[in-house]
Order: C-alpha cells, then structure tokens, then sequence
C-alpha cells in the first residue's frame, strides 16, 4: 500500500478581459489553467498541478505563502 503524499501550492488568480479565470501555480513552471468559473478552475488547477508534478526532476519547492499585494501604479 502506498502513501500519498500532500503538497499544498499557492495558486494566483485573475479575472481576464474575455471573462475567464486564469489560474497560475507560481512554484510549478509552466502550471497554469483557465476556466469560465471559479469552481471549474480549482478542478483544473488540480488536474494542470498533477500533470506537472509528474514532469518535475528532482526535490519539489514548497516556499511558504505570505500573501498577494495588488500594486497601484500611475503612468
């Protein structure tokens, strides 16, 4: 019997101009999804992180999640 182990990964999400969700999982290279609603796009960034789970070489990175800060910048 084998033992799953549990990974927990940040997860950044936008709401594009098309409408869509997009999800990107900052500590996995090249994980990202979009959806057209929040509870699909948790489905996917589910599905989107075990596909590059399996492609990951070596140790995984989990870094510890401080926070988000959306900055305010006038051009």
């Amino acid at each position: 019997m084998s033992i799953m182990k549990k990974y927990y990964f940040p997860a950044i999400i936008e709401h594009d101009e098309d409408g869509w969700y997009v999800g990107i999982v900052p500590d996995l290279k090249g994980c990202h999804t979009q959806a057209g609603n929040l509870n699909a796009l948790e489905k996917r960034l589910r599905e989107a992180i075990r596909l590059c789970l399996k492609n990951e070489k070596g140790r995984i990175i989990q870094n510890a999640f401080v926070g988000v800060l959306q900055v305010e910048v006038a051009v």
